[in-house]
């Protein structure tokens, strides 16, 4: 296999809040591949969709049950320190909910989360060790 990654589906509650928060809160433009029950969302190399989360499991064969961490989070590398605390003021003014304050990182940058309307947790962040490339792609250095 490829070491490419294409397409990230979240499975979600109540699709038209969701599909609310992405396109009027975070002011995504969706696919015109986008249906009534799927939106998708082309970022910087991969789409993103939204799709009710029922029947994401059932097409993955899988139970809806289970709550907590699901164990990942989405990002949002930003340009700057000022960039990531512009986003995070403009999200709080709408009634996001931010999770974690931005602050100085750990490994050595500033970031910040925040949740969608499933509790999908965004991180935006400005990380000075990935620059982006001239298609204004995040490059993980070598």
């Amino acid at each position: 296999m490829k070491q490419n990654l294409h397409l990230i589906t979240l499975g979600v509650r109540d699709f038209k809040k969701s599909y609310k928060f992405y396109t009027e809160t975070l002011g995504w433009k969706p696919a015109s591949a986008s249906q009534d029950d799927v939106a998708f969302f082309q970022t910087s190399g991969v789409v993103f969709a939204i799709y009710p989360r029922e029947k994401l499991a059932e097409d993955a064969k899988i139970s809806t049950e289970g709550s907590g961490f699901p164990g990942f989070t989405l990002a949002y590398n930003a340009h700057s320190e000022a960039e990531v605390d512009e986003i995070i003021r403009d999200l709080k003014s709408k009634g996001v909910q931010i999770v974690k304050e931005p602050t100085k990182a750990f490994w050595g940058g500033y970031s910040s989360y925040f949740a969608d309307p499933d509790d999908y947790r965004w991180e935006v962040a400005f990380n000075p060790f990935f620059p982006f490339d001239e298609n204004g792609n995040l490059k993980a250095q070598n």
